[in-house]
Order: structure tokens, then sequence, then C-alpha cells
């Protein structure tokens, strides 16, 4: 069968090799890019000031890697032995170990189990909830869309700002990368008309590039399509494009080749 995963280049590496080994026919086909902030200087100061919070939140691992690209030479950050306690809270296992990768010690991170099977403001929201009092200081590091408004999936950070608002929580957002919609190739554009009536199944794991396949093929018919969705907003979006078999799963790797499995 074949899956096609629709994240950013990176991102869809790991799973088009996990998936490839539990015997998918895998393909990468992806719908967002990602980039540089039109602007860097943000993350800069971000870096000097960050002593003056009490925690920071990466939205996903890109967050991480562009944020951490702007890292000064000495920065005694998110480690054990620094004498500034700022936590890093991150939704998922993706973002926890771009941090690990970057050297920042487990034991300042926040981040939901992985057995829970939820990564999402939601669920990051439910273990560090408890720490977020009045004064309480947060910085949200996320992307921009196209011409620097707010990503499409940025509705789950929002509520998280909120929520610590309503907590007494002083909050901050800077943008450290952009996503973009891809100009698809020849290739891909065959690719994906294909995929969208023969049987192939769509691995979605954001509203986002759903929104960007139809901004890349415009007036298709997609009711003939399948996928898989990692999200009930993300599921939701996947049938207003047109996709008639939409499976919501758990974005778990197990999760996901069994809701693959079902639509067999």
């Amino acid at each position: 069968m074949r899956v096609l995963v629709t994240r950013p280049v990176l991102d869809a590496q790991k799973w088009v090799k996990d998936l490839a080994s539990a015997g998918f026919d895998a393909y990468a086909l992806p719908l967002i890019e990602v980039r540089a902030a039109m602007d860097e200087a943000p993350v800069h100061k971000a870096w000097k000031r960050l002593a003056e919070f009490d925690a920071v939140m990466f939205v996903s691992g890109n967050a991480v890697a562009y944020f951490f690209a702007s890292k000064p030479t000495v920065a005694h950050m998110f480690t054990v032995q620094s004498a500034t306690k700022t936590r890093a809270f991150v939704p998922g296992p993706g973002s926890y170990h771009a941090l690990m990768q970057q050297g920042v010690a487990a034991e300042c991170v926040d981040v939901p189990a992985l057995e829970v099977g939820q990564f999402d403001s939601e669920a990051l929201w439910a273990v560090v909830k408890g720490q977020v009092k009045t004064g309480f200081r947060l910085l949200i590091v996320r992307g921009s869309g196209e011409h620097g408004a707010a990503a499409g999936d940025g509705v789950g950070r929002d509520w998280f700002a909120d929520q610590a608002r309503r907590q007494g929580a002083w909050v901050e957002f800077v943008v450290a990368y952009q996503r973009v919609a891809p100009q698809l190739n020849e290739a891909q554009k065959a690719l994906a008309l294909a995929a969208s009536h023969d049987g192939s199944v769509w691995l979605f794991s954001s509203s986002e590039a759903i929104a960007n396949l139809g901004i890349s093929l415009p007036g298709h018919d997609w009711s003939r399509g399948r996928a898989v969705a990692t999200h009930p907003r993300i599921a939701r979006a996947a049938r207003e494009l047109g996709f008639d078999v939409v499976c919501e799963s758990r974005p778990l790797l197990v999760d996901i080749r069994a809701s693959i499995e079902s639509l067999r």
C-alpha cells in the first residue's frame, strides 16, 4: 500500500523510513516548506533575554532547530548546572529529541508522556499547568506562515497562551522560522493526482499541509482520496477539502500503522 508523507522534507524522512520498515510503500510529498525567519533579529534578542523567562515553549522540532541556530557562543541555558532555571516545554517526542540533539538536559524539559499518545498543546498544558502561576513568564517559539502571518496550525499554540494568561502568566511570542507552500514540480503533481484516486493513503499531520495541497491543485476532486490524520482538527480540514475517507489516529507509529491497515 502506498503512503504519502506530507510533512516538511527533514521531518518526512524519518516517517518514510519507519513506514517502509513496516512494509508500506512510503513516499515523501512535502506540502510545507520550512525556511529561516525573514527577520532573525527578534530571535537574537530573545536569546539575550532568555533568563527573564520561567519557560520557553517550542511548538515543533523546527522551532527548536531554528531557535538554536541563533544561539550565542556563550549561553548557559537549559542545563542542570545553570543558575538560570528556565524550563523548556515541548508538545511531543519530535521536539523533545530535537532538544536532546542541542544538548539540553532532559531534567529541564517538560513533555507529554509517550504512552499518552497525544502530542499537542492540550496534552502539554495538562503536564505543565501546575507550574504556571501569576507572574509566570513564558516565551513561545513558533513559525509563521507565508507573508509573516501566523502559521496555519497555530490554533493550539494560541490556546496554550490563553490558558497561561488566564492563570496570570505573561506570554510573549518569537518567530524562529517560516512555513510556506511549496512549488510542486510536475512529477510531484502527477504523484498527487494519481494518489487522489488509486487507493493510496495520505498521512496528514498538519492542516496547513492540507490547505497547501488545495492551493497546489485548485479545483481538484478529492472525494476518492483516503487519508490518516493525526488530530481531529487535521481530519476536519481533510474532509473540508473533499476527502471522503479520513481515519483519525494518535501520532504514534504503531497507531498510524494500524490506521493505515484499517483502510485496506
